[in-house]
């Protein structure tokens, strides 16, 4: 089950929301259910008391979602014209990330320049909500790990002397903790390298660093610079 948080209770997952109401569950207030497909649970929403739920971004059976917002619920539909789930609940994959062998069409690109547009209403709140629910799902994720940050360096270029330091510091760290960073190129990216290879020998570091430093920069071909990365993952998975 997920976590409850003060008096709220977080529910993401629809196996979550019927464990819940199996063992008895019957007053959904404070409950925050996200993403959640809810067009076959049309009798379980009538016969629970919905006062005070949070509905972010389901989905209902046709009548359903009026029935829970004149019972008391609130509802926040999913916002259209948004490059990414609103009301994820995960963190990103590299995979999801860059879903695509072209950059510019891939996820990350997208969700970068959809970012970059001047902001109506609609933007602002998807983007508000976005942050929120990465933000619990990193905390979750973070629970019970030890981190080191590492921050900085982004003008380090792969193959540079500093790169290959920082991958090796990353991969004594990561021996014992978790390496975290503010992502990006430079030394962060060479952390995460050597995090990720931690539990390799130096020497798959080394061979990876001169795999990484065929294309050391992302300009001028970010999809050249991404695939060497995940040619490295393909060889190290």
């Amino acid at each position: 089950m997920r976590r409850t948080r003060g008096r709220s209770v977080e529910v993401e997952s629809l196996a979550d929301f019927d464990r819940r109401l199996a063992s008895g569950a019957t007053q959904l207030t404070g409950w925050h259910l996200q993403g959640l497909d809810l067009s076959d649970r049309r009798a379980e929403l009538r016969h629970a008391n919905v006062e005070g739920a949070l509905f972010l971004g389901c989905r209902f059976a046709n009548g359903d979602e009026e029935s829970v917002r004149a019972r008391g619920a609130v509802v926040f539909p999913a916002v259209p014209g948004v490059p990414v789930d609103t009301y994820r609940t995960r963190l990103y994959s590299a995979d999801e990330l860059y879903d695509t062998a072209d950059y510019a069409t891939s996820l990350d690109a997208r969700a970068y320049a959809w970012s970059q547009q001047p902001a109506d209403r609609d933007a602002t709140l998807a983007q508000a909500l976005h942050d929120r629910a990465m933000d619990d799902a990193l905390t979750a994720w973070v629970d019970a790990r030890s981190l080191v940050g590492v921050m900085g360096g982004h003008a380090l270029l792969r193959g540079d002397r500093g790169y290959a330091d920082a991958a090796l510091l990353g991969h004594l760290l990561g021996r014992t903790r978790t390496v975290a960073t503010g992502g990006g190129p430079g030394a962060m990216e060479a952390a995460n390298l050597g995090a990720y290879l931690s539990p390799a020998p130096v020497d798959a570091l080394t061979d990876a660093l001169g795999l990484l430093s065929t294309v050391p920069h992302y300009r001028p071909d970010v999809s050249a610079w991404a695939a060497a990365a995940f040619a490295v993952r393909a060889t190290w998975p």
